[in-house]
């Protein structure tokens, strides 16, 4: 049996979770998310404990069963406490601002990244002097704050000789040696 799926979901005071065929809705303080399941896979209830229940021991079901547990987790967790992403600017005048919930990036092309973020997610930019800047995302919607992330991450990976680019706070990133001028 999974165990992920096995492990029992806690709702805490505040959230409401209603599933109504094959849609979960959950709504909290900091938001409402909705998700499709599958219909075969159903939940069991008792007070402020949510258990997944699995029809079947086929390949598809038990992928599912830890899928719809860990899904509905998260947005159990997202709309009672939220997620929270930070981005660092690893280079020589990599520059992060922001308007609103346009972002602005200088990471050393000829141009400047502008990105639309959606207004799920909140948006703050760090910029100390001395210090790497550091662009802050906050969102109760963890699949959508992942997917921002990775693209503003995407725009300039960390390289493995220079550690430049753009890293998530607290990710290391493996450097190499490099060239080596053959001496005779």
């Amino acid at each position: 049996m999974s165990r992920v799926g096995k492990s029992p979901i806690t709702v805490p005071a505040g959230v409401e979770l209603s599933i109504e065929g094959s849609v979960v809705t959950v709504k909290g303080k900091l938001g409402t998310l909705t998700e499709s399941i599958n219909p075969e896979i159903t939940f069991e209830r008792e007070g402020d404990v949510l258990t997944v229940i699995r029809p079947t021991d086929n390949k598809l079901h038990r992928a599912q069963h830890g899928l719809y547990r860990a899904l509905i987790n998260n947005m159990i967790v997202g709309v009672s406490q939220g997620f929270q992403k930070k981005l660092e600017l690893v280079g020589v005048g990599y520059r992060a601002s922001h308007q609103g919930q346009n972002l602005e990036l200088s990471l050393g092309y000829s141009h400047i990244f502008v990105l639309q973020v959606p207004t799920e997610v909140s948006l703050n930019t760090i910029s100390d002097k001395g210090k790497n800047p550091i662009v802050e995302l906050a969102s109760y919607d963890k699949q959508l704050l992942g997917a921002v992330a990775a693209k503003i991450r995407s725009l300039r990976k960390p390289e493995p000789f220079k550690g430049k680019g753009v890293r998530y706070v607290g990710e290391i990133v493996r450097r190499k040696a490099g060239k080596s001028g053959a001496k005779k």
